[in-house]
């Protein structure tokens, strides 16, 4: 037996939701209540540029009134640095981030950007903030990561997602690989993007892995089953790969 996987929530497209329309509801905080009474070991929030989902009033609220560690998703741009020293959560995990994309499209590029990221990966963390890169799940990017001192990394796992038959296999063997390597340098894998009550047990099955974060397929699920239950769910099937 391996060590019990976490489960992170992220919560966004409840904010989706709320904001098509206008209004209060539905409310991202109440959310993460129903996520945490479901299993979830953490909140994860996209603060984004734009506001499309998450707003700043969101996070006040989230820092103040939920007890799971919150996991801030930001851009590496003065704007979400300054958000993230005022609030300090838990961790901050630096994302890529374009205005006309619908959602994160693929891994940010720590290496090619690495004079850029390591300013806003020393401030973050010497504000006692864990930093987490989005990463493809790359050698390249895992030896970035550790010459940026990062904590954590979080893997793209939207290519495994997205592919089927040998081609999954392939991503897989991906992913376990980056996990394997981050662990062997000191750095603790998480991964996410694209994970589904039907992809996610190969993925929680690789040990090293000691964190997924999920969100939109928990939300789109809620419709039908409500979000406890897809939560529990998702809990119950990642906790069967261990």
């Amino acid at each position: 037996m391996t060590s019990k996987l976490r489960l992170g929530v992220n919560i966004d497209h409840v904010a989706t939701i709320r904001n098509a329309r206008g209004g209060t509801h539905p409310d991202p905080l109440r959310s993460a209540h129903a996520a945490a009474r479901a299993g979830a070991d953490g909140i994860t929030a996209h603060l984004r540029e734009d506001r499309r989902h998450i707003t700043d009033d969101d996070i006040d609220r989230l820092m103040a009134e939920i007890d799971l560690p919150l996991n801030l998703e930001m851009a590496a741009t003065e704007e979400m640095l300054a958000s993230a020293l005022a609030h300090r959560p838990h961790a901050a995990c630096i994302v890529p981030e374009r205005r006309e994309e619908r959602t994160t499209e693929g891994g940010l590029d720590a290496a090619g950007q690495f004079d850029a990221l390591r300013p806003y990966v020393m401030r973050l963390t010497d504000a006692g903030i864990r930093v987490s890169l989005f990463i493809e799940p790359s050698e390249p990017q895992v030896e970035a990561a550790l010459r940026l001192a990062a904590p954590v990394v979080e893997f793209h796992t939207g290519r495994y997602a997205h592919v089927e038959g040998e081609a999954r296999a392939v991503e897989l063997k991906r992913l376990s690989d980056a996990a394997a390597l981050a662990t062997k340098n000191g750095i603790e894998p998480h991964a996410g993007h694209g994970l589904t009550f039907d992809n996610v047990v190969p993925v929680a099955a690789i040990p090293q892995l000691n964190e997924l974060n999920i969100g939109h397929f928990l939300v789109g699920e809620a419709i039908f089953i409500g979000l406890e239950e897809s939560v529990r769910q998702m809990r119950q099937l990642m906790d069967s790969a261990r």
